[in-house]
């Protein structure tokens, strides 16, 4: 006795051995033998086994699908009954068997309702299903076609609106990404570098923009219609006129400084910080595109700013123009302790907006000593000799301090200069210490006053923003906020509001409390912190577009840790998998193996280390992050 019967949805034929209630011993034909529940069995038959499932499974593929569905009875039924419709007699097993076979194969056709029953499916799912079927195989076909081509190197027509989603956001689902996934890996490539091969990216520079945008402005960079901004009218002019120091390529110009000598012999410094908050009313559509973009987002030859061009011109610390500011006067006695400070909202006559490369010739650690011949040496002297005694009392002076390096973009046509000097030099300093007065100062006096602000913190380490006056250790200041860039950063608009308050005595914008205060803390450090990681991104990609540019095959580095080393002459990290065990600070040649500007990857060989050994210099960061890059010399 043989037995036709199911297992593991596959059918099988054995010879029996033996039978218990409810179970059979079987023997396959190949000598292998196992236990079956009785329940499993669909047919009993006489005839050889050996041939039998080949001979059935033949003899399936001879039946008519669509001819034994348009057999079929309405209710159920078994496949022997069937069976004997289609042969026209009482079927024999191999006969029953190949129909068995033959339904179980079309699941569009004949929905299973039990052991060797099944229903024909009604003539409107059959249709859809086939539809489906055939969808599925002309999609099957039109993805190994695109395979084909992309492996080929050519981008698939059908790719050209498509691409943004390939980039970016990949819909697993679509065509193309599954012909662009089986395709990068039969290639041993990855998707976005095998689109690149297709000539899909022809600018990385453009790819990595794009990346940015499409997640932070989405809707694009254009500014939507607003309202224009309106002066306060009834400001007092002060008595002093004020000079800026920035990069040249700063455009949102918001600190400068004043120096007046007092008939007492003390002297006045003022530190003016431009007063948008006097202008963009909280509300307004100007508020919300502040509150929404947060910051200006800065990169190598572009910028995407903080506020429309509209709104930045009447209130930008511009030279010959008078603007409103706010101001906060530090009367300097002559040895430079500070006896009185006052602030005070007013309107200020620029005189000069100075720039870094012009000014540094004249202005820098060689000329402090005496007069450089720069019209505004003696002020910047005594501005310099003012910030080294600020630095002191915070606890911060180190004149065996490594110098530090900074570096600043140009790109022009496509082509970049990347500039070093040095950080921590006469101008910097002068900048910082004074922004971290006025910053330290305004917190102070809102804390004091018990008016809710936002603040810098950092404690054990760790750099946080908080609405309560905290110590900053880093700074080694008791309080900190960011006032000093209300044209740049969403935060210092929010705090000149704050602290126009105290000054006019008024209620402040932001009461205690305020849901608003701490819901633009927290968008604001999100932001922030994604455009400053999208900046050195982008100077990442600038450095590797310079080497190429510059066709630079070998490079100098220092040993950071390990096997990382910096660049010389740019700020740039990587990692030299050749690199031996060499100390940190160890001067080292490499040789450019392959520069990647889509993945940002510097693939060099370490060729031979110098015998020289520096102290590898310090980071600035504490500085940096705390008063914000572009107020010590960074990008503008």
């Amino acid at each position: 006795m043989n037995v036709f019967y199911e297992e593991d949805s596959n059918f099988k034929a054995a010879s029996v051995m033996s039978e218990n209630p409810g179970s059979l011993q079987i023997e396959a034909l190949g000598g292998k033998r196992s236990k079956i529940k009785t329940a499993h069995v669909l047919l009993r038959f006489e005839s050889q086994l050996a041939g039998f499932m080949e001979s059935a499974t033949a003899e399936a593929e001879t039946l008519d699908t669509t001819f034994l569905w348009e057999c079929s009875a309405e209710p159920e039924f078994s496949f022997e009954e069937l069976a004997k419709d289609y042969y026209g007699h009482a079927p024999n097993a191999l006969e029953a068997a190949a129909v068995a076979i033959r339904l179980h194969s079309a699941p569009m056709y004949f929905y299973r309702k039990g052991k060797g029953r099944y229903k024909a499916a009604p003539e409107e799912n059959l249709k859809s299903a086939l539809a489906a079927q055939e969808k599925k195989r002309l999609q099957a076909e039109k993805i190994a076609a695109y395979v084909e081509q992309l492996k080929a190197h050519q981008l698939p027509t059908e790719f050209g609106n498509k691409l943004d989603m390939l980039f970016y956001e990949p819909d697993k689902n679509t065509p193309e990404w599954k012909a662009l996934d089986q395709a990068a890996t039969e290639f041993n490539s990855s998707q976005i570098k095998l689109l690149e091969a297709c000539g899909a990216i022809p600018s990385a520079q453009d790819y990595h923009f794009g990346a940015f945008l499409r997640e932070y402005f989405p809707k694009g960079v254009d500014f939507p219609a607003h309202e224009s901004v309106s002066l306060p009218d009834n400001l007092p002019l002060a008595e002093v006129e004020a000079f800026s120091i920035d990069d040249s390529t700063t455009t949102e110009i918001d600190d400068a400084f004043s120096v007046q000598t007092l008939p007492d012999g003390n002297t006045r410094v003022g530190i003016h910080i431009a007063a948008p908050a006097l202008g963009i009313m909280i509300g307004s559509v100007l508020d919300s595109i502040a509150m929404q973009r947060l910051s200006t987002v800065y990169m190598p030859g572009n910028k995407i700013t903080m506020l429309p061009e509209e709104a930045i011109t009447p209130f930008s610390l511009t030279e010959g123009q008078v603007r409103p500011a706010l101001s906060m006067y530090l009367d300097v006695a002559p040895d430079l302790t500070i006896i009185n400070r006052q602030s005070k909202v007013e309107m200020v006559k620029i005189a000069d907006n100075l720039r870094h490369d012009l000014l540094e010739p004249y202005f820098n650690e060689n000329t402090l000593q005496a007069d450089s011949g720069h019209p505004y040496w003696e002020r910047l002297s005594l501005l310099h000799k003012l910030a080294e005694s600020l630095e002191k009392a915070r606890g911060k002076f180190d004149p065996n301090k490594p110098p530090q390096l900074d570096y600043n973009f140009y790109v022009e046509n496509g082509r970049v200069r990347i500039v070093s000097r040095h950080r921590g030099s006469p101008m910097d300093k002068l900048v910082a210490e004074l922004m971290i007065e006025a910053n330290s100062q305004w917190g102070a006096m809102l804390a004091k006053q018990d008016v809710p602000g936002i603040y810098r913190a950092q404690n054990g380490g760790k750099v946080y923003m908080t609405v309560k006056a905290e110590p900053h250790q880093g700074l080694g200041v008791a309080q900190y906020t960011w006032t000093t860039s209300p044209l740049r950063r969403a935060v210092d608009l929010i705090n000149q509001r704050q602290i126009l308050s105290v000054v006019r005595n008024t209620e402040p914008a932001y009461p205690k409390n305020s849901e608003a205060l701490t819901t633009a803390m927290r968008d604001f450090d999100l932001a922030y912190n994604a455009y400053n990681e999208f900046q050195n991104r982008m100077e990442r990609y600038w450095c590797l577009q310079y080497l190429i540019q510059e066709g630079v095959e070998q490079v100098s580095a220092t040993v950071w840790r390990e096997n990382l080393v910096r660049l010389d002459d740019m700020p740039f990290i990587t990692k030299v998998h050749s690199l031996p065990e060499l100390a940190s600070g160890t001067h080292v040649q490499l040789e450019i193996k392959r520069i990647d500007l889509l993945l940002l990857e510097l693939d060099t060989r370490f060729k031979v280390a110098e015998v020289k050994v520096t102290k590898a210099a310090t980071s600035i960061t504490q500085i940096s992050e705390a008063i914000g890059p572009e107020e010590v010399g960074a990008a503008a």
